[in-house]
């Protein structure tokens, strides 16, 4: 959908789901709106939620309950509406608001998918909470590749000097290797690079893509998944020009000088890349799901019920999801009215 001038120069509307609402996001979107005016904010929740949340913290934010079709200002967010199933006591969770959870992002996926919206920012949610409740949910990622149809997505996390995106996300440790084959190696680097040269504008992305095992695998002698996946792959989408390094031993694929020669890092699974990128940039950084057919950026971090209530929630991390979602719509040039 293609935006007027001034459309731009207000920027994108940004449909936000606060997650778990026994967490810190629904005081993390009031704070995220108090601070941030310049946004255009439609947050998919229950109002009485986001109502007692600021009278908990003293805050006068009030939400304008949305219609379709209407037009957002910068720093008047509006509310869609989506219930509750059980009273919320902060830090209390409750399986019994599992579905209202998935509500929210699936009202907020149609949203984006309607035109209502230009990209999805979503809150932390519990994932063990949700499948306390009976609903197999394994994460954002794979829910909104199930949801929108997508056969493949790619989980990024992007801190200020690095990007990192993950080959297999929410697995235990030891059905990783097997999770590696050749097609969905492939698939990830595709997606990736084509999400950073078209979603992040940069012309030819290069990709360090690291090896499974230990010393990407000692010339087979701690592992053949370099040998038998991993080269031949690389290879083969080096010959069609991707700019391709590796497989890069893990432990020391972030030194500095390697970084610089790379646009995004590839890592095999959830713990070999993330714990580095959060170290470096927690409270910075951004989930990205890239190869969605919708703008879809997240916070870095969990739930916080220990926090829940208390006011002292960073909002941080959400202004940031904030700004990429909008720096990518912008760029693609999908504005709603």
């Amino acid at each position: 959908m293609s935006a007027t001038p001034a459309r731009k120069e207000q920027g994108p509307i940004l449909a936000v789901t606060p997650g778990e609402p026994a967490g810190i996001g629904p005081e993390i979107l009031l704070k995220f709106c108090l601070e941030h005016p310049e946004f255009r904010v439609l947050a998919v929740a229950d109002p009485g939620l986001l109502e007692q949340a600021a009278a908990r913290l003293g805050l006068d934010l009030p939400f304008e309950r949305w219609q379709p079709g209407q037009t957002i200002s910068p720093g008047r967010p509006a509310c869609c509406p989506v219930y509750l199933h059980s009273p919320v006591a902060c830090g209390r969770p409750d399986p019994a608001n599992a579905a209202y959870v998935l509500e929210t992002l699936t009202r907020a996926v149609a949203l984006v998918r309607e035109g209502e919206a230009a990209a999805l920012v979503t809150g932390p949610v519990h994932k063990g909470v949700i499948n306390d409740a009976g609903h197999r949910f394994s994460g954002h990622t794979e829910f909104l590749a199930e949801l929108t149809g997508t056969p493949r997505v790619v989980m990024m996390l992007a801190a200020p000097g690095l990007r990192v995106a993950l080959v297999t996300t929410h697995l235990p440790l030891r059905r990783v290797a097997d999770a590696i084959t050749p097609d969905t190696l492939e698939d990830v680097i595709r997606i990736t690079w084509t999400a950073l040269r078209d979603q992040f504008g940069i012309e030819r992305p290069r990709l360090q893509v690291l090896g499974l095992n230990p010393h990407a695998g000692e010339g087979g002698h701690l592992g053949a998944e370099e040998a038998e996946v991993i080269d031949p792959v690389l290879e083969r989408l080096r010959a069609e020009g991707f700019d391709l390094h590796g497989p890069v031993p893990a432990d020391t694929a972030f030194n500095p000088p390697r970084l610089r020669d790379c646009d995004a890092v590839v890592a095999m699974y959830h713990d070999q890349g993330l714990p580095v990128l959060k170290h470096t940039g927690f409270g910075q950084a951004v989930n990205i799901t890239l190869g969605l057919p919708i703008i879809r950026t997240s916070v870095d971090h969990g739930t916080a019920f220990d926090l829940a209530g208390s006011g002292r929630a960073d909002a941080g991390s959400l202004a940031r999801a904030a700004a990429v979602a909008r720096a990518v719509a912008l760029r693609t040039d999908s504005v709603p009215a």
